[in-house]
Formats: C-alpha cells, sequence, structure tokens
C-alpha cells in the first residue's frame, strides 16, 4: 500500500516547495493540500457540519490556494504524486478549473491525482453563488462537464445546470482519458452513485465511517451502472498518524493508499513528524 502525506499550506506553514522537497526525500508516494477560499466571519456553519463540533482553526482561511502549491511542488519534485484533499468542485468555475487540472497534470508529466469533495461551510458555498442544496448535483455536473473538455476535440456538455457550447480547449491531460478522479467524504446512496458513475476511486476519513457498509454500497451501485466494483479502488485519509495494524488492516480491506495528516506548522515541527512517519515506509 502506498503512503502520501496531507497538510493545509499556509502562510504560516513550511512552504510547498521546501516541504514537496523533503517528503519526495523520504521516499513518500504522494503529497496532498486542501483547500478553502475564504471562510465568512459569521461562522454559521460548525466545523465540518458537525454539531457541537470544536472552534474552527485558523488553516482554513489562511491557506495557499491549491493548484498554485502543488504547481509549485510539480517544479521541485520528479517521481512525488501530487493530489488535492480535496478541491470543492462546486465553488469553482469548471471551465477553467479544467483548464488548471490538464495543465498541472502536463507541467507534472502525469503525477496528477484528482481527489474531489462536496463541501460543507454553507456561507462560504453562498459567498460563491452556490445553492449548499444543490451542491451535489452540481459538482456531479461540472465534473461530467470537465470529463467532457478533457476527452474531447470539440466538447461539448447539456445539462440541467450547466450548458457548454461546442468548444476547443487544450492542453489536454497527460494521463488517459484524464487523471484519476476520487471522492473524499462520507457515503450514502447518493454519494455511492455518484462514485460509480464519474469516480475512479473513495478516500473517506477512517475514523469517521464504516469502511465495509461504503464498499457494499459503492459496489451495488457500480454493478447496477454494469460497472465492475473492483475498478473502484480505496484509499483513506487518517487524521493524524495510523499504526503499522491500522494501515494492515486498511490493506486488508483493500486499500491501495493511505494518507497521513501533517501538522500546519513550520519546518521545525513538520519534519520530525515527516522522519516518523517514514519509519512505516520500510
Amino acid at each position: 500500500m502506498k503512503i502520501g502525506v496531507v497538510m493545509f499550506p499556509t502562510d504560516k506553514a513550511i512552504q510547498p516547495i521546501e516541504l514537496a522537497k523533503e517528503v519526495e526525500a523520504r521516499g513518500f508516494e504522494s503529497l496532498w493540500f486542501p483547500e478553502h477560499s475564504h471562510i465568512p466571519t459569521s461562522r454559521e456553519t460548525p466545523w465540518g457540519g458537525r454539531k457541537n463540533a470544536p472552534p474552527l482553526p485558523d488553516i482554513y482561511w489562511r491557506s495557499h490556494d491549491q493548484f498554485i502549491a502543488l504547481t509549485a511542488a510539480a517544479a521541485v519534485t520528479r517521481k512525488l504524486r501530487l493530489g488535492t484533499g480535496i478541491t470543492l468542485v462546486a465553488q469553482r468555475d469548471p471551465i477553467w478549473l479544467a483548464k488548471e487540472i490538464a495543465s498541472l497534470d502536463m507541467i507534472s508529466g502525469g503525477r496528477f491525482d484528482f481527489g474531489i469533495g462536496y463541501g460543507w461551510c454553507v456561507e462560504e458555498m453562498r459567498n460563491h453563488g452556490l445553492d449548499y442544496a444543490k451542491r451535489r448535483k452540481i459538482l456531479r455536473e461540472k465534473i461530467l462537464l470537465m470529463k467532457a473538455l478533457w476527452t474531447q476535440d470539440e466538447a461539448s456538455f447539456e445539462g440541467k445546470y450547466l450548458r457548454l457550447e461546442k468548444s476547443w480547449a487544450w492542453p489536454k491531460p497527460v494521463q488517459k482519458p484524464h487523471p484519476r478522479i476520487i471522492l473524499g467524504g462520507g457515503i450514502g446512496p447518493s454519494t455511492a452513485s455518484h462514485i460509480a458513475e464519474f469516480c475512479d476511486g473513495w478516500m473517506p476519513i477512517s475514523s469517521r465511517y464504516s469502511i465495509d457498509e461504503g464498499l457494499k454500497m459503492i459496489a451495488t451501485a457500480c454493478r447496477e451502472r454494469g460497472r465492475d466494483p473492483a475498478t473502484v479502488k480505496l484509499e483513506m485519509f487518517y487524521l493524524g498518524s495510523a499504526s503499522r495494524d491500522e494501515l494492515k488492516a486498511a490493506a486488508d480491506l483493500g486499500a491501495v493508499r493511505a494518507v497521513l495528516s501533517l501538522p500546519s506548522k513550520g519546518a521545525d515541527k513538520v519534519l520530525p513528524v515527516l522522519d516518523e512517519y517514514a519509519k512505516l515506509l520500510t
């Protein structure tokens, strides 16, 4: 099982270029960056949308743009895979996003993985003109529109919420037909259906969901679409470190990747954590 790391890249933390060099030097497979465009100070929505959640850390409103940070990381590495963990697709313009992803995939030599999620912050979405209740359906159409841009010379799309007239758009991704699309978060019938329709993997947070139940739902949704469930890969996010036993348990479930979280702090705090995680690579 491959092991990567994830960190909020902020103005106060070790910067993406230095971090990427250190991560690759230790032999990790991948580096992942999350995103939030901003956090309204009203703080209407509790952290993660969970009732009685603790106060939201400031890393959520101090983070760099993930694609600029990942491009910087791509420029100073050679083998390290680079991922978004996750991109808030429903909040973004899909035409620009498709171009950013294709550009990063080309610049990195095909090392990009596209982690996506529905999002949880109602007021953040509202500022983007997004109706929280429609975010899942809108995400679906934006992904399908982007797939058209990546795979068609003259791309077009017609949905309930989005329309793309016949268009030219290059570059196309290096990876064919496009970078892997991995949906992060909890699972239900609607999410399982989306994974079966347009994703290549599911990346839940290990401590929050029943992985067995999620895999069964995804398998059912795949079979209903005539898709082989084995084509959807399980990948795991961990809130902090994971023991060898935890990683073995994930591998036994079929997980192909585990991603461990780093503190969003300076090099003096992050590098010792990386050194501890590196022991799991041997």
